[in-house]
């Protein structure tokens, strides 16, 4: 599998990032593009189930995710798709008191004929919505 990632620094200590991811899982239109109708399906004390709507240009598909998570990092596992299989993880890393290092990781692939479906664009995009959402 094909794995991309793009990463911007914070200005703000990992404690607000951290927020911010534990936020993203509930309510991602903050943080990911064109995303609406979110639902949590399940909510356990280890992972949630969520489900959600993603605009592609002309196209709008549900994707369902189970996501895991503990301090500085979130998994976002693919469970329903219309196309692609994989996973995205968020990471935090504190530079310093006031300074994070956010990386977001892309692995996903086709799932019929498991070439890479990254977007590079994509991942910057939402790495770059959250970076400005957290200096607000």
């Amino acid at each position: 599998m094909q794995i991309i990632t793009h990463s911007e620094i914070v200005n703000a200590s990992i404690e607000k990032v951290w927020d911010a991811l534990v936020l993203k899982i509930e309510q991602p239109q903050y943080f990911v593009p064109n995303v609406s109708d979110v639902s949590i399906m399940e909510k356990k004390e280890d992972y949630v189930i969520r489900k959600m709507s993603l605009q592609a240009g002309d196209i709008k598909m549900e994707m369902v995710e189970k996501i895991t998570s503990s301090p500085y990092i979130v998994r976002f596992d693919i469970i329903l798709h219309p196309k692609n299989t994989g996973y995205v993880l968020n990471e935090a890393s504190s530079i310093d008191a006031t300074s994070t290092l956010l990386t977001y990781t892309m692995c996903w692939q086709d799932k019929i004929d498991h070439t890479p479906s990254n977007n590079p664009e994509i991942l910057k995009a939402a790495v770059r919505l959250s970076k400005e959402f957290i200096e607000k």
